[in-house]
């Protein structure tokens, strides 16, 4: 049902690329992308979100950011996001996407926070998070 899921945080750096590569991981049949809603466009992933993911043998080096577009929002089955008001800023966007797009810690009913510029225990925190919820996301896909 979900075969083209988006993943999406504000700059494409730090969260969405650790929640897209886990779920890529662990469902090799589906086509999973992330974007960010200020993307720091060609930018590579967080230095930081590069070293807590290689600590759990997640690769982010390929990692290139991407600005989101009314077409991939169209595009996709699933769009999981890490704060509430990235549901409000996608439905603007695209007000017909309200339905197919949740937190990407729903199970969990948490918001994940931002941990750019903050330390690397900050890092670790939101990748166990991202983890956590995308352990639960994988019961449900």
């Amino acid at each position: 049902m979900f075969n083209n899921i988006l993943v999406v945080c504000i700059g494409n750096i730090c969260r969405s690329p650790i929640g897209e590569e886990i779920l890529k991981q662990a469902l090799p049949a589906k086509t999973i992308t992330s974007a960010g809603l200020g993307a720091l466009v060609d930018k590579p992933a967080d230095e930081n979100s590069v070293k807590v993911s290689a600590l759990h043998d997640v690769d982010l080096t390929e990692h290139a950011a991407r600005q989101i577009t009314t077409k991939m929002i169209a595009d996709n089955d699933l769009i999981l996001v890490m704060e509430k008001g990235h549901i409000d800023a996608i439905t603007k966007l695209a007000p017909a996407a309200r339905g197919k797009t949740m937190l990407y810690g729903h199970w969990l009913n948490k918001e994940i926070p931002d941990p750019y510029k903050q330390s690397f225990e900050a890092f670790e925190h939101v990748y166990e998070l991202i983890d956590k919820s995308a352990k639960e996301w994988l019961k449900r896909l």
